[in-house]
C-alpha cells in the first residue's frame, strides 16, 4: 500500500509539473490532485524535494537494468536517456529548479554503477588498487553525466543514439587501456 500511495503522489507531481515549475507546486497541489490529504503526503515525504529524490531513485534507477558490461554500456545510458526524454517535463522542471541536485545526484550514481561494472569486468585477472579502478570510473562518470546535462540544459536536442556513438568512438578502448597501466605501474 506504501509504495502504491507514493507512486500516485509520484504521479501527481510530474502531472503538476507539466502544467507549472516546481518552485510553484505546493504539498496541498500534490495531495489534491492525488486524492489524499497534506497529512498522507507527510506520511511518505519530508516534502516535495524528498518527493523528487525518491522518484530518480526508485523509478529512473530501473532505466539502466542490467546493462553495466564493456558490452552493454551503450545501451545502458542510451536507457538513461530514454527515460530524459520519457520524462521530459520532470526532467527539465526539475533540472531549473533547486531540485537540480536530485537530478545530477541520480545521474552521478546511477551513471558510477554503470561504470564500475565495466571497470570490474575489464579489471578481472589484472592487479589493479580498488582506488584506481574507483578513480577511473569516477572519471568517466563526469564525462557522461556532463554529456547528459549539457543535453537536457540544450532542449535535449540531438539524438541520444548518436551522442553515444560518438561517445563510444572517442573511448574505445579507454578503460582496459587505463586498467593495463595502472596495473603495470609501481606502486
Amino acid at each position: 500500500m506504501s509504495q502504491t500511495t507514493k507512486r500516485a503522489l509520484a504521479a501527481s507531481l510530474k502531472k503538476l509539473l507539466e502544467q507549472k515549475p516546481l518552485d510553484k507546486i505546493t504539498v496541498t497541489d500534490i495531495a489534491e490532485d492525488c486524492g489524499v490529504n497534506r497529512q498522507t503526503f507527510y506520511y511518505h515525504f519530508q516534502d516535495i524535494y524528498d518527493l523528487v529524490e525518491w522518484i530518480y531513485t526508485s523509478e529512473a534507477t530501473a532505466a539502466i537494468g542490467g546493462k553495466k558490461t564493456y558490452d552493454t554500456w551503450q545501451e545502458g545510458f542510451l536507457h538513461i536517456f530514454q527515460y530524459v526524454l520519457d520524462n521530459r517535463a520532470f526532467v527539465t522542471r526539475t533540472y531549473h529548479s533547486l531540485s537540480r541536485e536530485h537530478l545530477e545526484s541520480y545521474l552521478y550514481h546511477e551513471v558510477y554503477d554503470l561504470l564500475w561494472g565495466v571497470v570490474e569486468e575489464k579489471a578481472a585477472g589484472l592487479s589493479v588498487r580498488e582506488e584506481d579502478r574507483a578513480f577511473i570510473a569516477h572519471l568517466y562518470k563526469y564525462a557522461l553525466v556532463g554529456l547528459v546535462l549539457e543535453w537536457i540544459g540544450g532542449g535535449m536536442k540531438g539524438e541520444p543514439r548518436e551522442i553515444i556513438d560518438r561517445l563510444e568512438l572517442v573511448i574505445r578502448g579507454s578503460i582496459p587501456q587505463a586498467l593495463e597501466r595502472f596495473s603495470t605501474r609501481k606502486n
